[in-house]
């Protein structure tokens, strides 16, 4: 087994040769930096799986350093564990709210060290499976049901896989676009190659092309998206959500079959199919000039169509027995089933969220539930916590409390209201920034502002 590499930074001489000889006696590949600026090379080059950091350097202390890295789409999410030994409560607090892994304070104990350095890169083998399980192992089922809309849906896909056409899947949030591209992907000659899904709505803009692109800089390069899919799959999520300097450059790239990274000289060749998904208005953003229309049309040279659920309820009860397997053997929960008459009041819910909703709910009642069979009465108790967000935000809306000054008040409806909608759109702040009619630059600010953290995991649930 490779052994896990270890940066270690602090600018005292004595304390990087007793922590590197601690961590090479346990196996582990160390390098070392005396300052912010040795750490940035040593950090891109060469890639290291965990980072001890030192809060306090010369040059740039440690708490920039580690924000600095976080804000970085290009960089990983490689575990910080931030060391100082004039800590204080807040610095801790503020490291842990960046995003470091864990705070050690000086003197360093051997044993507390290395317990949680073997923790946090266990924390991220773990999270790293778990992301495999997700992207990998639930798509890979395709799609659930034996509808005619279904069967139809699967046909289109066989016909178009075997082609190497660009596809545009369109449809509601929710209703199976990422399983269409996998399923579209799996069908084709490239299935053996990478997959590669950019979920454009999650990116700041500024750092789309460099998502997509790469970089070179001084001798350092990052790989992107582009470049990882050669061989495979690229799926663009969200494609409307491209500015127009990325959308010239990516239309370059696809008309040439060649790029280079943003800062870079060599250019690179890589194949792959390219699938864009989206469930915007595409072609107001073409009236709007915010979509070129050479782009909008070498993206949909074939287009294919996504059903909403209640286009085909017949396939719910197929939904409901496939997904209460998935999740009580994924969590090992006792084995439980919908009764007939709960199946029935499922299939007759709008589901406006789709089948992303449908699965959530069964999650929901899963955990929430006892009983062996799961009755219609219970079902409609459970629905009744769930249905709509909003409910649990006006239980909690603090702003509604006329006694507070009103520079507090709008604060919490502020708060109430981004977290409402982050849910809703789990967590795609291009669609928030549309509904909340916000520009993405100033909505990113208001967010920090307002200490939302739009990359949470509980707004992608």
């Amino acid at each position: 087994m490779t052994a896990h590499s270890v940066l270690v930074v602090d600018d005292e001489p004595d304390i990087r040769q007793v922590v590197s000889d601690i961590l090479q006696d346990e196996g582990y590949h160390v390098t070392a930096a005396a300052d912010a600026a040795q750490a940035r090379t040593r950090y891109h080059k060469d890639a290291p799986d965990l980072v001890l950091l030192d809060i306090w350097m010369p040059d740039t202390d440690g708490i920039a350093l580690l924000r600095e890295w976080r804000e970085d789409r290009a960089g990983r999410n490689t575990p910080v564990i931030m060391i100082s030994g004039h800590g204080t409560v807040e610095t801790a607090v503020e490291a842990i709210r960046i995003g470091a892994y864990d705070f050690l304070e000086k003197p360093l104990s051997t044993a507390k060290l290395l317990i949680t350095v073997e923790r946090a890169l266990e924390t991220v083998a773990l999270q790293t499976e778990n992301l495999t399980l997700k992207t990998r192992l639930l798509p890979a089922s395709g799609f659930i049901g034996h509808s005619e809309t279904l069967e139809d849906l699967r046909h289109l896909i066989n016909r178009i896989a075997v082609t190497d056409q660009a596809v545009m899947i369109r449809g509601e949030a929710g209703c199976g676009k990422g399983v269409a591209a996998r399923s579209l992907h799996q069908a084709s000659g490239s299935a053996s190659g990478p997959f590669v899904e950019v979920n454009l709505g999650a990116l700041p803009a500024a750092s789309i092309a460099l998502e997509l692109f790469g970089a070179e800089h001084d001798g350092v390069v990052t790989p992107g998206q582009l470049e990882q899919a050669s061989g495979g799959t690229l799926v663009l999520d969200e494609v409307g959500d491209l500015d127009m300097d990325t959308q010239t450059k990516l239309l370059s790239a696809l008309e040439a079959r060649r790029f280079f990274r943003l800062g870079g000289t060599t250019p690179l060749e890589p194949a792959f199919r390219i699938v864009a998904t989206s469930n915007q208005d595409l072609e107001q953003k073409l009236s709007d000039r915010l979509l070129r229309e050479d782009l909008f049309y070498r993206l949909s040279a074939v287009t294919v169509q996504i059903p909403p659920l209640r286009a085909h309820r017949e396939d719910i009860p197929d939904l409901i027995n496939h997904y209460v397997q998935l999740i009580t053997d994924s969590q090992h929960l006792p084995f439980r089933r919908f009764s007939t008459s709960s199946v029935n009041y499922l299939r007759n819910r709008p589901w406006p969220g789709n089948v992303r909703e449908l699965t959530n709910f069964i999650h929901r009642i899963l955990l929430t539930t006892t009983s062996e069979i799961i009755e219609a009465e219970e079902t409609r108790d459970v629905m009744g916590q769930s249905a709509t967000p909003l409910d649990a935000v006006e239980e909690k809306n603090a702003w509604r409390d006329f006694g507070q000054p009103l520079r507090s008040a709008r604060e919490h409806f502020e708060r109430d209201y981004l977290e409402f909608h982050l849910l809703q759109t789990r967590g795609n702040i291009s669609e928030l920034a549309r509904r909340a009619e916000l520009e993405r630059t100033h909505l990113y600010r208001k967010l920090k502002g307002l200490g939302i953290n739009p990359k949470d995991e509980k707004y992608r649930q």
